[in-house]
């Protein structure tokens, strides 16, 4: 299967959806003495730089997603935490565990002193193993959406957790609710030799990205991506093709990547969402995407997939 360069792409387990919705398979594979579990608690993977408890591939001295078997856990950890089934690879299930409801977890779980929680951001940036950083995005957006799926939508009353953590069931009618996922454009404006980045309020000083903003319903993925580009900067375009995706669990989105060809250089700021904006040339976003020490102006990271849609446009991909 081809690798993709976005973070939090290239999951390698199968998931098999067809098995996790038997109760009987997914309560077996819990308690295998193969099975491994990845703690979480309050959002954050944990981590260590413990040989053995981090994966074959983790570098040394490098904290990396550190992985128990279910016997390391005792009843009442068990009894109080959240566990999601993630997949199979190589017959070995992976699941992960929410500590949130646990007080002082690395304490209670036994887990002082062989790693910390740390934010899944900041390690996003680490040189983590793709395919591990893809089941820990995996595992984070599932965890955030039963944080706020709690109850039922359609009756309010509480409902529970099935198939693996892959859909909710209401006690009092008996609706079934899934995980959702938000999908979101992000686009680069093109017009012959020039590339289109702007600026939000928020962004590190000195940072220009590609613009983007969520699909609305009823909306193709093109026609979301000529609105958002009209509607922040003013820009009409007369065609967007599809780059690649990233999974982006904060909490919940999927990031569409897609290259905009505009009809001209004519751009107006909508200044609500977007404060700054120009087209750049190719030179100097060549300049910018190899960290250029005359560059007067950065792009998004590696991590980011506003990056590689730039790289994508630097090498007239």
């Amino acid at each position: 299967m081809k690798v993709y360069p976005n973070i939090f792409s290239n999951n390698p387990l199968d998931r098999v959806s067809y098995l996790r919705s038997d109760p009987e398979w997914i309560n077996k594979m819990t308690i295998d003495s193969k099975s491994m579990f990845v703690p979480f608690s309050k959002g954050q993977p944990f981590v260590s730089t413990i040989s053995g408890l981090t994966s074959k591939n983790a570098l040394e001295n490098q904290a990396s997603p550190a992985w128990f078997p279910y016997s390391f856990f005792d009843n009442k950890i068990i009894e109080n935490s959240i566990i999601i089934f993630l997949g199979l690879l190589d017959d070995i299930a992976f699941f992960a565990i929410d500590l949130s409801k646990i007080h002082d977890a690395e304490n209670q779980a036994n887990l002082k002193d062989m790693g910390s929680f740390e934010d899944l951001m900041a390690l996003s940036s680490q040189p983590i193993e793709s395919g591990e950083l893809a089941m820990l995005g995996q595992a984070k957006a599932i965890f955030e959406w039963h944080n706020s799926h709690t109850y039922c939508s359609r009756c309010g009353e509480k409902s529970n957790m099935v198939e693996g953590g892959y859909k909710r069931v209401c006690n009092h009618c008996q609706s079934e609710h899934f995980p959702r996922t938000d999908p979101v454009v992000i686009m680069l404006a093109t017009y012959n030799d020039h590339a289109f980045l702007g600026r939000q309020k928020r962004f590190p000083p000195g940072m220009y990205s590609a613009l983007a903003g969520f699909i609305e319903p009823g909306e193709s993925i093109e026609e979301a991506v000529a609105r958002e580009l009209n509607e922040e900067a003013g820009i009409v375009i007369n065609n967007a093709s599809y780059h690649s995706s990233q999974p982006w669990a904060f909490p919940n989105s999927l990031m569409i990547g897609c290259i905009a060809e505009s009809t001209s250089e004519k751009f107006k700021l909508d200044e609500i969402e977007i404060d700054e904006g120009r087209w750049f040339t190719r030179t100097e976003l060549t300049n910018a995407i190899n960290g250029g020490e005359n560059s007067k102006f950065f792009v998004p990271p590696k991590m980011a997939i506003a990056h590689h849609l730039i790289k994508a446009f630097v090498e007239n991909k």
